[in-house]
């Protein structure tokens, strides 16, 4: 692994199969991706923002444990060691991603942020803007700067003039700092349900959990058997179909919530999932709402007077709220000019699939699937190098012979 400047482009850079692929992000999307394409013998050079591979990771709070698991989430080239556990720790993704670089000797420039790609003037490959002026011009691009990019928190009317404590989820590590407090937590993702539990555990006086939309909530294992498993199972299978087959398991193996401010869904599971809306995986939450440790409350709508205006007329005083409220994408400045983002700023296409007006750009990591994102991105990085290898043989057949 490297960490220096980036290199120039060839002194020919009239054919693409002479240039690099860049890879923008070094997280497990890029990593994979680049290992898969050095596998195949082509180079690929990661573009790492960050001082070291795997940022977003690094940011993530300290309870945080894999929701997949470890045999299912291993990247390409090299499994996750078997003293990691079950449920893998933030603390031992981040090693993994480490040790990955450094066994597949990827080739990885940290320090440099891609701003903008478009075509190359000659019209074959893509040309990279970058850090302190660079101009790097690469044979195909592989963007995979993550799906947790940049922090969003909701324009709320108020929101700019309110005086209390109010972070992003991004921003929270542990509960040690609510120890004694009231915290109102909005957002019941994930990511929100696992920090109203955290926050609980962790001596908070009173937690409160923010809800819009009630979700779909699934055991992260039952009797053994992983909820990735299933998810894995039903991956292909008609969105109908599959909301059918989880109604009545989602009877069985979670209890009605409905009195205490969660009931169940109208929409289906995997329709939800569709949407982008992955179903709540329980470490904790349903316990501590059924006892009264965490309470539903409805969703913000303001901040008015030094308190937080709900949707059902409510006014509460917390002493902090964090709010779990997800993330931006974040591409239109990279990428937004080449029409390849659809209206809520995702990639139309993902995978070995490339956008029709720009050929030799992919994508990774911007979907949520139910099967797990670390083995999507695992099995995307392979098509997307046997994708890149075939349009280097095919570039390469039109050489002249010399």
């Amino acid at each position: 692994m490297t960490d220096s400047t980036a290199s120039a482009p060839p002194a020919d850079p009239t054919h693409s199969a002479d240039r690099p692929v860049y890879v923008i992000g070094g997280g497990p999307g890029g990593l994979s991706a680049a290992y898969a394409l050095r596998a195949r013998g082509i180079r690929a050079v990661v573009l790492e923002r960050s001082d070291r591979v795997g940022a977003s990771w690094r940011r993530h709070y300290d309870r945080l444990h894999l929701h997949t698991t470890r045999r299912l989430s291993g990247l390409p080239g090299l499994p996750m060691p078997r003293r990691f556990g079950r449920w893998v720790s933030r603390d031992d993704v981040v090693r993994y991603l480490e040790k990955y670089a450094e066994v597949h000797e990827l080739e990885i420039v940290t320090g440099v942020e891609v701003s903008r790609v478009e075509r190359a003037p000659d019209g074959t490959g893509w040309l990279l803007h970058a850090t302190g002026g660079r101009e790097l011009t690469g044979a195909a691009v592989v963007v995979a700067t993550g799906y947790n990019h940049t922090p969003h928190l909701p324009e709320w009317p108020g929101r700019d003039t309110y005086t209390g404590e109010l972070l992003h989820a991004g921003d929270y590590r542990n509960a040690a700092p609510y120890a004694g407090r009231d915290v109102l937590v909005v957002g019941v993702g994930n990511t929100g349900a696992e920090i109203a539990v955290d926050l609980m555990e962790g001596g908070a006086s009173r937690v409160r959990l923010s809800v819009r939309t009630a979700p779909h909530i699934v055991r992260r294992s039952t009797a053994g058997w992983a909820a990735q498993y299933s998810g894995v199972l039903v991956r292909r299978l008609p969105v109908r179909l599959v909301d059918r087959i989880a109604r009545p398991m989602a009877k069985l193996s979670v209890p009605d919530l409905s009195a205490h401010g969660l009931p169940r869904p109208d929409t289906g599971l995997y329709s939800r999932v569709t949407e982008g809306a992955v179903p709540v995986q329980d470490v904790g939450l349903i316990d501590a709402v059924r006892k009264g440790q965490v309470e539903i409350v409805a969703a913000v709508e303001a901040f008015e007077d030094g308190k937080v205006v709900l949707a059902d007329g409510t006014r509460v005083e917390p002493d902090a709220v964090i709010a779990a409220t997800g993330y931006a994408r974040a591409l239109e400045g990279m990428v937004g000019h080449l029409d390849v983002l659809d209206a809520r700023g995702k990639p139309v296409v993902h995978g070995a699939r490339t956008p029709r007006n720009a050929p030799g750009l992919y994508f990774t990591g911007y979907t949520n699937p139910i099967s797990g994102m670390l083995r999507e991105l695992a099995i995307d990085a392979l098509k997307i190098a046997k994708a890149i290898a075939g349009d280097s043989d095919r570039e390469a057949s039109r050489l002249p012979l010399t």
